[in-house]
């Protein structure tokens, strides 16, 4: 088995051709070429790829345990065997030379091997690149504080927030250290000292790398994903002690973000978390990927929450309920804000996205459909600048 001395420097030496003749190196270039986003093997299934949210078998005949458990003993060191041997799954990232980079879960189905491999680019793009606000570029120069990336599996969470640090990386002299598992993104230091930790290679756990982080001098923490109390904790201190801090959430807005951060904590603690996370909230970023209608491919569409004064006492205050989508049209022309619906209304503007993908998408599709008709209230000035020409339409 191949055996690397680093995590980020795994390199897979794929063989030609597995015996039944199917060449696992040969089915990722394919997914690269085809601008793919995600690979599936599973036995008794061609190799599977994903193509703009779309499954789209390969011309291949349909694979076998042995190809599966052939890969697993190029694919894995001694370590993750063993995991996977316990715990029935494994995640891991790889380089195949010439090729590219891959973040890996392996997973056991019906007693079988399964694999999902998801590409990630050699060099993070920038916020412009990616068709994200450029009030993202403001966010992410922020000295201290939470910003919170969300969205669904898929949605690009992890390419955001990497375009964020890479922002960091090419404007301001800080010493950033990521906790990832594992890590996807490659940071080269340009102006910033950038420290990349995998959990299982370079820290044990989650919370024991969180509990050391603040003796590492940082200026900025990127915890890969907050998954208990114990880590969203850790965070909420960092950013209230000067710290930078960015993490993801599996939420799909702005709002539903907040009532999970809340929702890790126990009744009695509310109060005090709520005060706790008004204090150190800078921004929630929420994405969804929607299908283009100009040319291939998909574009974000961006939720994006500002910690105003406003934001912050309807977040403290315990007896009012969360008026968020409110709070973000009230701040859309002053602090950049911008709801779903009106990032889709821009792009729909634009005749970047069909009509028929933004109502999908939208939060409230029965409103975006009479904005783009055109009825809206004269006083409503919360949509200049989103809706362009398309009220004419």
């Amino acid at each position: 088995m191949a055996n690397p001395t680093q995590g980020v420097g795994e390199t897979a030496a794929l063989s030609p051709a597995a015996p039944s003749g199917i060449s696992f190196k040969t089915v990722l270039q394919e997914l690269i070429r085809r601008n793919g986003s995600d690979l599936h093997l599973k036995v008794g299934r061609p190799p599977t790829i994903r193509i703009d949210g779309e499954l789209e078998p390969l011309e291949h005949q349909p694979l076998r345990p042995e190809d599966l458990k052939a890969l697993a003993e190029q694919l894995m060191t001694p370590r993750q065997v063993k995991q996977f041997a316990e715990e029935k799954e494994c995640d891991f990232a790889i380089g195949v030379p010439g090729i590219g980079r891959f973040r890996v879960n392996v997973y056991q189905q019906r007693g079988s091997l399964c694999y999902a491999m998801r590409a990630i680019p050699y060099q993070a793009r920038t916020i412009a690149e990616l068709n994200l606000p450029a009030v993202l570029e403001e966010i992410s120069m922020k000295p201290r504080g939470l910003i919170l990336v969300t969205g669904v599996t898929g949605s690009g969470k992890s390419t955001a927030l990497a375009a964020m640090v890479q922002h960091i990386n090419e404007n301001r002299r800080a010493n950033v250290i990521t906790i990832e598992d594992p890590i996807e993104f490659l940071h080269r230091d340009i102006n910033s000292h950038i420290n990349q930790r995998e959990i299982g290679t370079d820290t044990a756990t989650f919370g024991q790398a969180l509990r050391r982080v603040l003796r590492q001098d940082p200026d900025v923490i990127l915890i890969g994903e907050i998954r208990d109390m114990e880590t969203l904790d850790t965070a909420l201190k960092a950013a209230d002690t000067g710290h930078l801090v960015f993490s993801t959430l599996h939420t799909m807005d702005a709002t539903q973000t907040i009532n999970r951060v809340l929702s890790f904590y126990p009744p009695h603690q509310q109060g005090e978390v709520r005060f706790s996370l008004a204090s150190a909230l800078q921004a929630v970023i929420s994405l969804r990927l929607v299908p283009r209608s100009d040319k291939a491919g998909r574009i974000p569409a961006c939720e994006v929450l500002i910690n105003t004064a406003a934001v912050r006492d309807n977040i403290r205050d315990m007896a009012k309920t969360l008026n968020i989508p409110d709070l973000i049209k009230e701040g859309a022309v002053q602090y950049g804000m911008q709801s779903f619906d009106q990032s889709l209304m821009q792009l729909y503007s634009r005749g970047v996205i069909s009509y028929e993908s933004a109502v999908f998408y939208a939060t409230s599709p029965a409103e975006f459909a009479l904005r783009v008709q055109g009825v809206a209230g004269t006083s409503d000035t919360s949509w200049s600048g989103f809706e362009g020409d398309s009220t004419a339409k």
